[in-house]
């Protein structure tokens, strides 16, 4: 099947050619005549298999031209790269035809974004902080929403904005169509469904888990950090294959170490990009590393989570992820648009059983490779590695007694019934007494 296949406009097939494609991948064809149908759906497909275009496409094929300035599209991601990226292949779509778009999210300054919400937007992308922030002050009005599009929805419920979901669930009208879009499916995401989706179709076409077939997986048992390092650097100074590389840190404080290890050697082929950097240092990491002045971009999870990087020759996972989940989005940087790619993976001692969990979810074993000779080990460890030790001259806890409470016998004396004073003793008895009369007992 080709796009000529499908029931696209005229001024669509037009932008699809000049961007030169000409065959929809598996997870386009079958989410067309889905979105189309108007139902509910839920699509599942690896990273790099198309799914923005999967939705953007019928989308953007339905839309109308219209005035109104409410938004009828909304699109929510979890990232504001995200934002950006989705906006321009919608911009990229809609070339030949009049189709009002913009994106908004935090991080940035508030004023224009509510401009141009106000102006009027026939598709909003957004994040849902920013999203929410302008629905409470009624800059955005939700009533003519039609279709509702959740992208990479298990990022967006693990970077904590459930609140934020589900009371743009509750404010959006009941009728209108649910799209969601992910790699994976988690417990929290089934929830959202089964609460928010009128009985939903599936499109899983992959089993979950399965990585790409032209992404060549390999690993290192590496013993420390700056073994890594080491180890890192002389990969990217003597394998010329290695000509885009991404490489992935758990969170920002190793990517910052990595960064100051790397830089004096790498000097500009080398950028960074975590939460921690404002948003025209992110902007220009991601530039610089697309354009191919930086060789290796240094990223944490939640930065580089559904972006389309084109021509990513490796991904290297300088650590071993905890969830096997973010192994199958971070390999799937790679290997994208029918390019063959590789993914390195460093495993420590402690990480081996998060590459078991990765290798069962896969149903797959990773190929070990042994440690280059020229790589040197290091015996220098970070304060996270090194054992903790207690002091011997600190004495043992004692242990917690919990007290329930002295028990004493009551003395004689407070041991008696109160039975009131005399009068009303006397009282009560001849009371009695009246009562057995008139009973004759």
């Amino acid at each position: 099947m080709t796009f000529q296949d499908l029931t696209l406009t005229k001024p669509l097939l037009r932008a699809i050619t000049d961007l030169g494609f000409t065959t929809p991948t598996p997870i386009q064809i079958k989410a067309y005549p889905a979105v189309m149908s108007g139902k509910d759906t839920i699509a599942i497909a690896q990273t790099g298999t198309g799914k923005t275009f999967a939705y953007l496409i019928p989308i953007i094929r339905q839309l109308t031209f219209s005035e109104n300035r409410h938004p009828r599209i909304l699109i929510v991601v979890p990232t504001r790269e995200l934002v950006v990226q989705v906006v321009n292949e919608i911009n990229k779509l809609t070339t030949y035809v009049t189709v009002r778009v913009g994106g908004i999210y935090g991080g940035a300054n508030i004023n224009p974004q509510k401009q141009l919400v106000y102006n009027g937007l026939d598709i909003l992308v957004a994040t849902p902080g920013r999203l929410m922030d302008m629905i409470l002050d009624r800059t955005l009005q939700l009533k003519d929403i039609q279709k509702l599009v959740l992208d990479e929805v298990d990022e967006l419920l693990s970077l904590g904005f459930r609140t934020q979901l589900v009371q743009l669930m509750e404010k959006l009208p009941a009728k209108r169509q649910n799209l969601l879009f992910s790699a994976t499916l988690d417990e929290e995401v089934e929830k959202i469904i089964e609460t928010y989706f009128i009985t939903p179709q599936y499109l899983e076409l992959i089993a979950r888990g399965t990585p790409l077939d032209k992404i060549a997986q390999s690993l290192y048992f590496v013993p420390n950090f700056y073994t890594k390092v080491n180890l890192l650097e002389h990969l990217v100074l003597n394998n010329t294959a290695l000509k885009k590389v991404l490489v992935f840190c758990k969170n920002k404080n190793m990517a910052n170490d990595l960064f100051k290890e790397l830089e004096p050697v790498l000097k500009n082929e080398i950028a960074i990009i975590h939460s921690n950097k404002t948003q025209p240092q992110r902007f220009a990491a991601l530039q610089d590393f697309e354009k191919g002045i930086s060789r290796v971009l240094i990223a944490t999870d939640v930065i580089a989570r559904g972006l389309d990087i084109a021509e990513v020759t490796h991904v290297i996972n300088f650590d071993t992820p905890q969830s096997p989940e973010d192994y199958i989005h971070r390999i799937g940087r790679t290997g994208r648009a029918d390019k063959i790619g590789a993914s390195i993976t460093f495993v420590s001692e402690v990480e081996k059983q998060f590459q078991k969990a990765i290798e069962l979810l896969m149903n797959k074993k990773i190929k070990a490779t042994p440690l280059p000779k020229a790589v040197e080990i290091s015996d220098v460890l970070t304060a996270d590695e090194k054992p903790v030790k207690r002091d011997k001259n600190l004495k043992k806890i004692p242990k917690l007694e919990v007290k329930t409470g002295a028990f004493h016998e009551k003395k004689a004396k407070n041991s008696k019934v109160q039975l009131g004073g005399q009068r009303r003793q006397e009282r009560m008895r001849r009371k009695d007494e009246l009562y057995k009369k008139n009973r004759g007992i």
